[in-house]
């Protein structure tokens, strides 16, 4: 199966380490580029580009998991916000108490070719029973 024309499986990877990590009592964090287009974030919340930000259900309110993007209301300082960051500039989630979770690949990056070891794990048996395709 080819993956021209495929949509991008980031939001789903990110949805479900969301509910993963959720779900074992954990806290969801998200890393953000920020000075990716279209992120919407406090400026003094940004360090070295990046960003943290907490999204767990607790600590923000209309969390949305989209496809195109993570917006949720946040409070800085006090000061409740509006937090937008598009999928593309999402660079990892993880559990905050153990760092377990998850880094993406940038967007526009060309699917990297297997290993060599996962290379020669896939090649067929040299001896034995394998399948061939009967025409």
């Amino acid at each position: 199966m080819s993956s021209v024309g495929m949509t991008s499986n980031r939001p789903y990877l990110l949805r479900a380490m969301y509910d993963w990590i959720s779900d074992n009592g954990l806290t969801p964090y998200i890393l953000v580029d920020a000075a990716a287009p279209g992120v919407q974030v406090p400026p003094g919340s940004v360090k070295d580009g990046r960003v943290v930000l907490n999204v767990a259900a607790r600590a923000v309110a209309k969390l949305e998991l989209g496809m195109d993007k993570v917006s949720f209301l946040a409070r800085f300082s006090g000061v409740s916000r509006i937090v937008e960051a598009p999928m593309h500039a999402i660079l990892a989630i993880y559990a905050h108490e153990n760092g377990q979770g998850m880094m993406f690949p940038a967007e526009n990056a060309s699917p990297q070719p297997p290993s060599a070891d996962v290379a020669a794990a896939a090649a067929p048996a040299k001896k034995g029973h394998h399948l061939r395709v009967v025409k």
